[in-house]
């Protein structure tokens, strides 16, 4: 019997694809997946892939439509914290079942999605990846995972290690702390990066984490990409690594090295929870 063909659904909870991005990605999965890009990753609103409810709703859609295997998260791009309150009240037993993939701005869903222990979340590329130089590999890299052909080989190595993992954008988990959508981070090895935040941003960034309870709690971080950094009039005087251990060591939290996550085409998936013994 032939095995029948994983199927994702593709939804824009920030920004709009071009159809020139979903015909690339659609050839490069070829046989190993069936894509089905909802109608709302191509509309327009301003700076959103159409109204925020629009957005909600495909997202809902998608997520409740047992048809569908995968939620593939279609690119960042501010936009999706404006779902949260309009979404997650609505998913039903069908989007338990799924795997949800992104990163960047998508990571508010995956924060809510993870703190209600909806479908497995992971943090990886998306489909707008392939806007980059050699992002064919970090799109295969997504697409191996989602469907399970590749099984670890895309997974960021740390991970691999027993114990709960989850990922975020740095700039996305501060604006996070102290809501009520914050995930839960308790005995977490807590991965970070960013991208195209000065020195100094990242310190206050780092600041925030480090001095909220919920990343105090965390078992220790790894420190992801945070590159390309804009260079300041004056240089801060301290790397992002450095700027990471500093506030790590202040707030008494294991600073672990880095990690193979960021927003380039290395970045590797991080799947949230927990691995191997006691998992």
């Amino acid at each position: 019997m032939l095995q029948r063909r994983s199927r994702i659904g593709i939804v824009a909870p920030g920004r709009a694809l071009d159809q020139s991005i979903a015909d690339r990605v659609t050839a490069l999965a070829g046989d190993a997946a069936e894509l089905v890009f909802h109608t709302q990753c191509f509309l327009h609103d301003g700076h959103f892939a159409g109204p925020d409810q629009a957005r909600a709703d495909a997202f809902v859609e998608f997520a409740n439509d047992p048809a569908l295997d995968a939620i593939w998260f279609a690119r960042g791009g501010y936009g999706a914290c404006r779902l949260l309150d309009l979404a997650f009240g609505r998913l039903g037993e069908a989007a338990r079942r799924k795997t949800y993939m992104g990163y960047s701005d998508t990571g508010f869903l995956l924060a809510r999605l993870a703190r209600e222990g909806v479908g497995r979340v992971a943090h990886g590329p998306m489909p707008a990846d392939i806007l980059r130089e050699g992002g064919e590999a970090a799109v295969r890299r997504a697409i191996g995972f989602l469907t399970g052909v590749d099984g670890d080989a895309g997974v960021e190595p740390s991970t691999l290690a027993p114990g709960k993992h989850a990922a975020y954008n740095i700039s996305v988990l501060a604006s996070l702390i102290g809501t009520v959508h914050a995930p839960d981070l308790s005995g977490v090895t807590l991965l970070i990066e960013d991208v195209g935040e000065y020195h100094y941003r990242l310190d206050r960034l780092m600041f925030t984490l480090t001095s909220s309870e919920t990343v105090r709690a965390v078992a220790g971080i790894r420190l992801g990409r945070c590159g390309p950094i804009p260079v300041n009039d004056v240089d801060f005087g301290k790397t992002e690594e450095e700027i990471a251990q500093s506030w790590c060591a202040r707030g008494g939290i294991a600073y672990l090295g880095r990690a193979d996550i960021g927003h380039d085409v290395g970045n590797k998936i991080v799947v949230f929870g927990a691995r191997g013994a006691g998992a």
